[in-house]
C-alpha cells in the first residue's frame, strides 16, 4: 500500500519485471532522488530471492535498500526507521537477509500493533484493518512514504529526526 502510494506521487505505473518483481521508477518530486519501487510478486515470506535479483539488476548496494514492513511491535499508526538488525521474527525479513546476505539495509517499519487478545500473529497480519483502524490508515501510509521519501532525498537521520520525535 505504502509502494501504491509512492508511485501515485511519482506518476509512475507498476510493470512486470524479470526479477519476479513489480516495478515502477519514478522521482516524487521535481528534481528529487530516483526510485525504484519493487513489490515481489511472491509470498512475502519468500521476497528474498526477488529482492536479491533486484539488488543485482541495479547494482545497488545493501545500505541503499529501503524495505517497507508491517511490524507487529509498533503501535498502529506510528512508523519508525532504522538501519540494519535482525529479522524479529518476521518471515519475510528473514529471507531477504539470507538472499541478500546481510540484513544491513534500511527498514521503514509500518506499526500495526499486536494481535488482540490470543489472536494468532500469523492470522492477524492478514486480516483486513479494523473499523477503527481504516480512519487512519490514509495518513500512517501517507507518513510511511513521507518517510521512504525523506530517507531517499535527505538520508536516514534525517528522517529519524523527523519520525522519531514527538512532533512526527
Amino acid at each position: 500500500m505504502v509502494l501504491s502510494e509512492l508511485a501515485s506521487r511519482a506518476s509512475a505505473r507498476f510493470t512486470s519485471h524479470k526479477t519476479g518483481a513489480m516495478v515502477a521508477e519514478g522521482r516524487t518530486t521535481v528534481g528529487g532522488p530516483r526510485l525504484i519501487l519493487a513489490s515481489p510478486t511472491s509470498y512475502m515470506n519468500v521476497s528474498g530471492r526477488p529482492v536479491a535479483a533486484l539488488q543485482k539488476f541495479y547494482k545497488v548496494e545493501p545500505a541503499r535498500i529501503i524495505v517497507v514492513h508491517d511490524e507487529l511491535d509498533i503501535p498502529f499508526d506510528a512508523v519508525k526507521l532504522k538501519l540494519g538488525g535482525g529479522h524479529g521474527g518476521h518471515n519475510g525479513l528473514r529471507d531477504i537477509i539470507a538472499a541478500i546476505g546481510t540484513g544491513d539495509f534500511i527498514r521503514v517499519r509500518v506499526g500495526i500493533g499486536r494481535p488482540p487478545g490470543r489472536q494468532a500473529a500469523a492470522d492477524f497480519v492478514l486480516r483486513d484493518f479494523s473499523s477503527t483502524e481504516r480512519p487512519m490508515l490514509p495518513n500512517l501510509l501517507a507518513d510511511a512514504a513521507d518517510a521512504v521519501e525523506l530517507i531517499a532525498a535527505e538520508g536516514l537521520v534525517a528522517a529519524q529526526l523527523r519520525f522519531h520525535t514527538s512532533a512526527g
